[in-house]
């Protein structure tokens, strides 16, 4: 009876055994250490060049005109006039103080209270939704999952009218509440088709086992299956912290003023453009690229601090 062969991890050339004298154990091939032959081309260099230069073309399109946006707001006046891509002269941040009492510190404040309570109840609401309709079987599930798919690609333009009506009548116009609701409502397809995918990725054997140890469904999605999939919570509250942090056309529907009365509660994106009007005849353009500054720096700070959690959110689904 031969017996079995079996690996040897020595780096020794001399034979190992009886009656294998002589004989030298066989490499593997492609190994790390294998040189390529001579004269062969280097696949995909032309496709590393293009990508590269691409990818370092889209950098410069989007780190100059930041760069360039921040160096104005240390300008005068005088110097954007004379030469809009010199160099600051004099470095004083007054101007960012003179941009926040002129009301961005509320249009800020105002910003910030509302996505505190729109993203959590979007991540919410939107993994609820997308853990149903992905991991259980019932009559309609497609049909609801294609209905939020096809509110992510329906133009809000369209629902502008219908939706002003409705939060009037709700008596939610101009008010932090209706302009959560709006978010959720708005975020709420993206988030869903994002989770859902992601849903699915998850092994059923956990989520049997918590049922087996006598955990609710409700129980298993909060402490087991939402834990498991808090990648894809990160990178797709990212996203929705963005959208809803940019958005203009809807406060611009619903945040007016409806009496005399009634107290302005802007957000930053209704407040750069009141800035400009405020302003007049009077240009005073260092403060508005100081508000646009101050207005586009905690999401730079956001995405740069989560952008692994990001990428990984985005990938894990497809490596699984």
């Amino acid at each position: 009876m031969t017996a079995p062969i079996q690996k040897s991890d020595q780096p020794s050339g001399r034979a190992s055994g009886a009656g294998t004298g002589g004989s030298v154990p066989r490499q593997r091939s492609g190994g790390r250490g294998a040189a390529p032959a001579a004269g062969a081309p280097r696949e995909g260099t032309v496709l590393n060049v293009f990508s590269h230069g691409f990818l370092a073309l889209w950098a410069l399109m989007i780190v100059l005109p930041l760069l360039w946006l921040v160096l104005s707001s240390f300008k005068t006046d005088s110097q954007i006039a004379g030469s809009a891509f010199g160099w600051p002269t004099n470095w004083t941040f007054d101007v960012f103080s003179r941009a926040w009492s002129k009301g961005i510190g509320d249009y800020f404040v105002n910003t910030v209270i509302v996505l505190v309570f729109s993203v959590p109840l979007t991540m919410l609401f939107g993994a609820m939704a997308a853990y149903v309709l992905a991991r259980y079987e019932f009559w309609g599930n497609r049909l609801i999952y294609y209905f939020f798919v096809a509110g992510s690609m329906f133009p809000v333009f369209l629902a502008l009218v219908p939706l002003f009506f409705m939060v009037k009548m709700l008596g939610m116009l101009n008010t932090y509440q209706g302009l959560i609701l709006v978010y959720v409502a708005y975020s709420m397809p993206f988030t869903v088709f994002f989770m859902h995918s992601f849903f699915r990725t998850l092994p059923t054997a956990v989520f049997e086992a918590a049922i087996l140890d006598g955990a609710s469904h409700t129980r298993a999605f909060f402490q087991v299956m939402l834990p498991m999939a808090k990648p894809g919570l990160l990178s797709v509250g990212i996203f929705n912290t963005l959208g809803q942090w940019n958005q203009f056309v809807l406060p611009t529907v619903l945040m007016q003023p409806q009496t005399g009365d009634d107290p302005e509660r802007y957000v930053l994106t209704q407040g750069l453009i009141q800035l400009q009007q405020q302003q007049g005849y009077e240009t005073d353009l260092p403060v508005l690229f100081a508000g646009v500054t101050i207005a586009m720096i905690p999401m730079l700070v956001v995405y740069l601090s989560f952008q692994r959690q990001v990428q990984a959110g985005l990938t894990s689904a497809t490596l699984k």
